[in-house]
């Protein structure tokens, strides 16, 4: 597997993830005192690296369905584990403060 195919997927992901936090975070007009002068940093940081993750899992999917698995699955299985980990990402970043 050759680097520059694992690094795009990353990337993809990790875009997509900020894209989603960032239309949650930056539509927040008046964040609660309580939450802290820099609330917004953990969620722009932990929601991409788990779409980074996710990312890294298809492109193991990939180099798996190369090697033989079914390809349908491995696509499938990828989408579920991509979503389920923004998720987590997004709770986890916004635990505290909009999640709550």
């Amino acid at each position: 597997m050759r680097s520059s195919s694992v690094v795009k997927p990353i990337l993809v992901g990790a875009g997509i993830a900020l894209l989603a936090i960032s239309f949650f975070v930056f539509g927040v007009d008046n964040p609660h005192p309580e939450w802290g002068k820099y609330w917004m940093i953990r969620p722009l940081i932990i929601t991409p690296l788990a779409g980074a993750l996710g990312g890294a899992f298809y492109a193991f999917m990939e180099y798996q369905a190369s090697r033989g698995f079914n390809r349908t699955i491995a696509i499938l299985l990828s989408i579920v584990v991509y979503f389920v980990g923004l998720w987590l990402g997004t709770v986890l970043g916004l635990a505290g403060t909009m999640w709550n």
